[in-house]
């Protein structure tokens, strides 16, 4: 897997997988998730689905944006924790349109950004625009898509076979990512802090400055109990296999 990171190319062998290859941009954040999960998992999950789409088909992955826009309290927990570091929006957005162009002027013509921070997603949308909104020409292409728009209704009801499922913003830190991490990383689950905080009733409305009071101090928005490897193998297995679908109607791709 080494093979197909940028950060481990010369520029030569970079070069050289422009025409034929797709390019993924994994893009996370910096933030807390609970006791029992680091700070990078929102980084971590995004560059291990570049991982697992590269081992499909012909992909290289940039290197990994490991900061992202602010975690809000009811998504993430936001500012109130420390270790989490947020970028503003412009920033976000400046720093994503200054990498998309970089590789686009490289010559890539398919490029999937893969994010894995809920709150990301506007911010790289605008970038991408930005960089192409006035293009003629159908290529070069932007695809932007992320974990939790990808899993399939069917595999819901095993994820979430002991409770209920309450939204994807309540997921942070709580079922799949924590299946996920436990599925990508075993080593850096610590399993005997897992809890069952949450917030009881999650507002419909955002409030700055943010509440000290809205988020357990374990920094959990919900359960992460009945989390499992196994659950996370179902979740990687099916995400992956439905962005390939995506990646084969939007790009002339090249099975590995």
């Amino acid at each position: 897997m080494k093979n197909n990171l940028v950060r481990n190319m010369t520029w030569q062998e970079y070069h050289s997988k422009v025409e034929d290859y797709i390019l993924i941009l994994p893009v996370g954040s910096t933030e807390q998730h609970g006791p029992h999960l680091p700070l990078g998992v929102d980084a971590i999950i995004s560059e291990r689905y570049s991982q697992a789409i590269a081992e499909k088909v012909r992909a290289v992955i940039a290197p990994t944006i490991t900061y992202g826009y602010k975690s809000q309290p009811a998504s993430g927990g936001g500012p109130l924790f420390p270790g989490t570091v947020d970028l503003n929006g412009t920033t976000l957005t400046s720093l994503i349109y200054d990498v998309l162009k970089e590789f686009v002027d490289d010559g890539w013509k398919n490029i999937l950004i893969m994010s894995g921070h809920y709150e990301n997603d506007a911010f790289l949308a605008e970038a991408a625009d930005l960089l192409l909104r006035n293009q003629k020409e159908a290529f070069p292409k932007i695809l932007l898509s992320n974990w939790w728009d990808n899993i399939s209704i069917e595999l819901m009801p095993k994820i979430f076979d002991e409770v209920e499922f309450k939204g994807w913003a309540m997921e942070h830190a709580a079922i799949t990512e924590t299946s996920m991490m436990m599925y990508f990383t075993p080593e850096l689950v610590h399993e005997d802090l897992i809890t069952d905080d949450g917030i009881e009733n999650p507002p419909t409305y955002q409030r700055f400055p943010p509440s000290k009071t809205l988020i357990p101090s374990s920094g959990c928005l919900y359960t992460g109990k009945s989390s499992t490897a196994e659950k996370g193998r179902l979740i990687v297995e099916d995400v992956t296999n439905n962005i390939i679908l995506f990646l084969k109607k939007e790009f002339a791709l090249h099975e590995v």
